[in-house]
């Protein structure tokens, strides 16, 4: 293993393929959003089935967590990042020639565990691929992730769809083959340092630790009001009589993540040092989601950047946190934890949001749903002191 930091050139290789690989741990998942209508009509699929389409993947992530660190602890962070991004890839692009709704919830849900498998196989690979830049190096890929999003709700409708002839099948199909043609690249860049022994590896989430708990459940919550939003924003704008107006209204909720997070790449451990940052982002979440309630016009964009904002800063932060405060050997227990936790959450939360609008026919039910969790996770927020975190490491 080399001891050498690497070079400019060898460092800015790194960088890309971390910038690469967060990308395909959102843009596979987001993409459903704005092809749901047209998958619903196609295979009838119900407001409830649609929410999946997005939703299951989440829970994925949550269930393949924690198997995910006994894959890392027992073939090694880069290997079982090559087999994720390759199970991803495929897995996606069978949803593109699904023939009936429990095939394509099956390969949906076969993304997920790839994505979930990728989570902790990064915090746990950054230190070793990264040294001296870790928190640039998980800032980069935590950017990718966000122009993943982008790419995949802000970006089908007005970019994808017309390039591969207006089809859904096609689109899914055209977005997975770069997933799989990352994979071996992965194999360049050199691990520094000695990688830790099976037994010097936590294999397993510690469910004593409590940062596995505060983490994840603040996790869950700012991925349930993201993924939420995003899985019904066309039934809510349609409510409105806004539907017209989908493909801006998400490029918009997305575009706003992609530059906290261009924004947070040279800020990042000054911005973890803030005591009560998580508790803003809860209470902006709150403000964000009043504003889209009480609106029934365009100016309902603020709220949705509120959202988008509160949501990005959380999801850095909270992801960020592992690479930055604990040991390789550690580092991917913890994160599968706390995605375990968080990832649950985040697929049981938006699925109530969209029983409960299927039962009532309102969607003003989703977003009191959402609203009710964010204020009742005010404590938690405040409770949760990041600065402390950091002061740590």
């Amino acid at each position: 293993m080399s001891a050498t930091p690497p070079g400019v050139l060898a460092r800015a290789g790194i960088l890309v393929l971390l910038w690469l690989t967060g990308m395909t741990m959102r843009a596979p998942i987001l993409v459903a959003a704005p092809l749901g209508p047209r998958i619903a009509e196609a295979l009838s699929l119900n407001q409830t089935g649609v929410g999946a389409l997005t939703t299951l993947p989440v829970l994925a992530l949550g269930l393949g967590a924690v198997p995910a660190a006994w894959l890392i602890a027992r073939f090694g962070a880069r290997n079982a990042l090559m087999l994720a991004v390759i199970l991803t890839g495929v897995a996606s692009a069978a949803r593109g020639v699904a023939p009936d709704a429990g095939i394509l919830l099956i390969a949906t849900a076969a993304t997920g565990v790839g994505i979930a498998i990728m989570q902790p196989a990064l915090p746990a690979l950054v230190a070793r691929w990264c040294p001296g830049f870790v928190a640039l190096g998980a800032t980069v890929y935590l950017n990718g992730m966000m122009v993943g999003e982008f790419i995949g709700a802000g970006l089908t409708l007005p970019g994808l769809l017309p390039a591969v002839g207006g089809g859904w099948r096609a689109a899914l199909f055209a977005l997975s083959i770069p997933i799989v043609v990352l994979a071996p690249f992965l194999r360049i860049p050199r691990l520094h340092g000695e990688r830790p022994t099976l037994d010097q590896v936590a294999r397993w989430p510690d469910w004593r630790d409590a940062r596995v708990w505060r983490f994840g459940s603040l996790l869950g919550l700012t991925a349930s009001t993201f993924f939420g939003l995003n899985a019904y924003m066309g039934a809510i704008l349609a409510s409105k009589h806004l539907a017209s107006h989908i493909d801006l209204v998400l490029a918009i909720f997305n575009a706003v993540q992609l530059f906290v997070s261009l924004l947070l790449m040279a800020t990042i451990r000054r911005v973890l040092a803030l005591p009560r940052l998580l508790f803003a982002t809860v209470v902006l979440h709150i403000a964000g989601l009043a504003v889209v309630m009480a609106s029934d016009s365009l100016w309902l964009i603020g709220g949705v950047v509120a959202i988008s904002l509160a949501s990005a800063v959380q999801l850095i932060a909270l992801t960020s946190l592992p690479a930055l405060i604990l040991t390789p050997a550690r580092a991917g227990a913890v994160a599968a934890g706390m995605f375990a936790v968080g990832y649950v959450l985040a697929f049981v939360i938006p699925l109530l949001a969209g029983s409960l609008v299927d039962a009532s026919g309102t969607t003003a039910s989703a977003l009191y749903c959402l609203l009710g969790l964010n204020m009742l996770c005010l404590p938690l927020g405040w409770h949760t002191v990041t600065g402390l975190e950091v002061q740590r490491a």
